[in-house]
């Protein structure tokens, strides 16, 4: 007994070694983690004993603001002379133009109660009467508000750019869709593409078209093509195999194929990417007010530049109100819900109604709204805005004033969390991005997320980028505090989620530009209005994603965790929060871009940092400041998007 004691004891150690190993081996992050806490005690002395002030240093620095200077005075200098913008980008810049100017004079002969009835003729041909009544008030409201001719010129330059995103976008898609070889190339495009703030954008082409129409046209198309060609492709691969093989039994050639096959099967998806780009087509074109465009983005923004919020909420609605029309009409289409049916005879009818009404009003002189049906607004919000001014800004006994709350935000939270940014060694920063980027994905993502972090301290941007990262990890972390609360009591109690939805759905659709309204009625200028603005803007990405996650848990496994006595809090935590946690992370991920996007936007309205630059660099002229600025935007977007969502190899890993 004793002889196979003493024979069968040593293999004990090699078996506790063995579930190290073991467990190593299941906890991937442990072995992650391991790595790099051996390659910091070995890295950062040698980099403290060498940088050791901590702050970018000066021989990493590369100052492109002479080259750029140079680029951009050849470029303005030969703008009108050099055969490549004579016989290229000059012929593109004319024909976006002629385009926008052909679907405004349209627009205009139909008259205001030409464009309304086909507007409400289109409507009700996609999702019944209903919408198409809703599409008459919206349109009306426009014209009541003293807003008609602008939001002709917004939905003109939409036009334009819609048709060209969808173009180019088909284009895209239908390549990656038939070819994988294409796909591959293109999705880590269209990845980084989809994560970068619209600012972002209006850069290269102002320093190619100029200030005007035509930039803004093509910095839509660039902005809002991307969810065209991502779902063209996705409704391409995931067709019906067997009705493919079906189609191809029969000799149908590849052409056939693609036509009577594989678009049919894939409408659904097409039809929300027609969605998904129009409804970034209209947040950028109100966007892209900042480089010239005219229309209802340029009221805006010449009415907060002069903090006029009456003048910015009057052109402001017209925005929200066609967003939701163009957003319902285009699901309804996708969805089939085809409430006038499918026969040419009401079509035939609406379309004769329709023109009848263009051609009377033609008749009675009447094309632009008649000014004696317009309401100034202005005057009574600015009244409302001085005496929440005057009443809840400040003084307010207890709970403080909106002016208060944001000093107290500023104070005691964009400043220490921005002093502690710039204070933190370089090294220690990319170390940081790193280990975050390498925990939750791979080691490609954890090398993509460095280099973007090393690339803003080489542009020579690094204390503004800190200052930008700072305001939006404040603005993500009450995005998430409040989205995730909200999403879980939506996710437990059904009559919420319900009076929620209509609310969460009016959210999302409104474009980035509008959040600021409010936000400088209530809280003035400066960090912390762009700070609020970001986090209602990105609460209900968070919301929904947290429900929707919370409620697709397995019902098996919390009527296991039920059997076994857990409460609700208990089940919450221990089951349904872990078994949804890669719609949290999706959650997480969603916020930190959207929460970027509007911080960079909030430099309108006193947000500093690195959007202030893009603005400063727009407006003086001055595009070697905005072009550094608007590449350490796009270094921000792609660092956090790597750092915040895991990838395929990592949910593998975590299955």
């Amino acid at each position: 007994m004793s002889a196979v004691t003493t024979a069968s004891a040593p293999p004990k150690p090699r078996g506790r070694r063995a579930g190290l190993r073991e467990r190593l081996a299941r906890r991937p992050a442990l072995r992650k983690l391991g790595v790099l806490l051996v390659l910091a005690a070995v890295a950062v002395p040698v980099l403290h004993a060498r940088w050791a002030s901590g702050t970018w240093p000066a021989p990493l620095t590369v100052d492109l603001t002479a080259p750029l200077g140079e680029v951009s005075d050849w470029i303005i200098d030969n703008r009108d002379g050099h055969p490549l913008f004579l016989y290229f980008f000059g012929h593109v810049s004319h024909a976006v133009v002629l385009c926008v100017r052909a679907v405004y004079l349209v627009l205009l002969a139909l008259g205001w109660a030409g464009t309304t009835a086909v507007a409400a003729l289109i409507a009700w041909r996609a999702a019944g009467v209903r919408l198409a009544a809703g599409t008459l008030v919206s349109l009306a409201a426009c014209g009541l508000l003293g807003m008609w001719v602008p939001t002709m010129q917004t939905l003109a330059l939409m036009a334009v750019a819609v048709a060209a995103s969808v173009l180019l976008g088909a284009f895209l898609g239908l390549a990656a869709g038939l070819s994988d070889r294409t796909f591959r190339v293109l999705r880590p495009v269209l990845d980084t593409m989809q994560v970068l703030p619209a600012f972002a954008y209006l850069l290269p082409v102002v320093l190619v078209f100029g200030i005007g129409v035509p930039a803004a046209v093509l910095a839509t198309v660039v902005y809002a093509a991307p969810p065209m060609a991502r779902l063209t492709a996705l409704g391409l691969r995931d067709a019906d195999k067997g009705v493919l093989e079906a189609v191809e039994s029969l000799g149908a050639t590849a052409r056939q194929r693609l036509l009577t096959a594989r678009l049919p099967l894939a409408r659904k998806q097409l039809l929300l990417g027609l969605n998904q780009t129009i409804m970034m087509a209209l947040s950028m074109a109100v966007i892209a007010s900042v480089i010239g465009a005219a229309g209802l983005g340029d009221r805006v923004y010449q009415a907060l530049a002069s903090v006029d919020v009456g003048q910015a909420l009057a052109a402001g609605l017209p925005i929200v109100l066609i967003a939701i029309v163009l957003d319902r009409v285009t699901a309804a289409a996708g969805s089939g819900e085809r409430g006038a049916g499918r026969s040419w005879l009401p079509a035939a009818l609406g379309l004769a109604v329709a023109a009848a009404v263009a051609v009377a009003g033609r008749l009675a002189g009447s094309l632009l709204w008649p000014e004696g049906w317009s309401v100034e607004i202005a005057p009574t919000v600015n009244r409302a805005v001085g005496w929440m001014t005057d009443h809840l800004y400040s003084g307010v006994p207890v709970i403080g004033g909106t002016a208060d709350w944001a000093g107290h935000f500023t104070s005691w939270v964009l400043d220490p969390i921005r002093s502690g940014l710039t204070a933190l060694p370089w090294y220690a920063v990319l170390f940081l991005v790193a280990a975050l980027a390498w925990l939750i994905g791979t080691w490609k993502s954890a090398l993509t997320a460095t280099l973007a972090t090393a690339a803003i301290g080489v542009l020579g941007v690094w204390k503004p980028s800190m200052d930008t990262l700072s305001q939006v990890l404040a603005a993500v972390a009450v995005t998430l505090v409040i989205g995730f609360a909200i999403g879980v009591a939506a996710a437990r109690s059904r009559r919420l989620e319900r009076v929620l939805r209509p609310v969460l759905d009016v959210m999302q659709t409104m474009p980035q530009f509008v959040y600021l309204i409010p936000v400088v009625a209530l809280f003035g200028v400066g960090r912390a209005p762009a700070a609020v603005a970001a986090v209602v803007y990105a609460l209900p990405a968070v919301v929904r994603i947290t429900t929707q996650g919370l409620q697709q848990v397995s019902p098996a496994a919390l009527e296991a965790a039920r059997s076994l006595g857990a409460t609700g809090g208990q089940q919450l935590r221990q089951v349904q929060l872990p078994l949804a946690r890669p719609s949290l992370l999706l959650a997480v991920n969603q916020g930190v871009v959207l929460v970027l996007a509007v911080v960079i936007i909030g430099g309108l309205v006193g947000g500093g940092a690195l959007g202030y630059d893009v603005v400063f660099g727009l407006a003086q002229g001055d595009l070697a400041t905005g072009l550094k600025a608007g590449a350490a935007i796009v270094c921000l977007g792609l660092m956090l998007d790597r750092v915040t969502q895991p990838s395929r190899a990592a949910r593998k890993e975590d299955a």
